[in-house]
């Protein structure tokens, strides 16, 4: 049986990688990988993981110097020389090994406004909106986001400016922007065109390229700086 050397982080923010042998099996997962470390290698060792089906994205580690969902990433198509590196993701506080703190990643998703504001009440009618319309589609085409990290993880901009709100949480404010139903379109505009807003993007496109549902964060931010140099114009923020 062919075997892979893994290299994993172990302990904090200032710990080590601490190598591993595993056996290489076919149709392998990273996350089988680290599940076999685990359960046979090293009991201590610390990781996420819950559906394993690539819906939940717990699992999201940096595989190789790259973000990646582990339970989705087939080591065929990632080893290196029968080698493999796993660290936890980057942009975030390491709570230990492989396990990062997410809590600065949906503080600023709270600090885009991301939550949907609504003007209805239970008495109204139900809201529709078609399909095809324009707003609908723009929406469409980010809010399948399930909130992994790992366009945070891959962005230069948060790693040069902590403060940058980032691409998850700029995408999710872009979905209730064209969400017609939202009432709290002027607030979230002022909260994503301050200083660490989406003016801040580079338009690297590592959260695009890096998207394991294939969203693009960038036309997200795209549209954000569009629709607050629009409402900055016309004085409503």
């Amino acid at each position: 049986m062919s075997t892979l050397s893994v290299s994993v982080w172990r302990g904090t923010e200032s710990g080590r990688f601490q190598e591993f042998t595993v056996p290489r099996l076919a149709s392998q997962t990273v996350l089988d990988v680290v599940t076999y470390i685990q359960r046979t290698l090293d009991p201590t060792l610390a990781y996420r993981y819950a559906c394993r089906v690539g819906m939940c994205g717990s699992c999201a580690m940096t595989v190789n110097g790259r973000a990646r969902w582990t339970c989705r990433t087939h080591v065929d198509n990632v080893a290196q020389g029968e080698r493999l590196e796993i660290a936890p993701l980057r942009n975030l506080p390491v709570v230990r090994d492989l396990v990062t703190d997410m809590t600065p990643f949906f503080d600023k998703w709270a600090g885009a406004r991301g939550r949907f504001q609504g003007g209805a009440t239970r008495k109204d009618d139900f809201a529709r909106v078609a399909p095809g319309s324009p707003a609908r589609q723009l929406a469409d085409a980010g809010i399948e986001c399930i909130g992994c990290g790992a366009c945070y993880s891959s962005c230069d901009v948060v790693a040069w400016n902590p403060a940058y709100l980032g691409p998850a949480a700029l995408n999710r404010a872009w979905t209730l922007v064209n969400d017609v139903r939202d009432t709290g379109n002027r607030a979230r505009l002022a909260a994503v065109a301050g200083d660490a807003g989406c003016h801040a993007c580079h338009t690297h496109m590592s959260c695009s390229e890096r998207c394991p549902k294939q969203i693009s964060p960038t036309a997200s931010i795209a549209g954000l700086k569009r629709a607050t140099m629009e409402a900055a114009l016309k004085g409503e923020i």
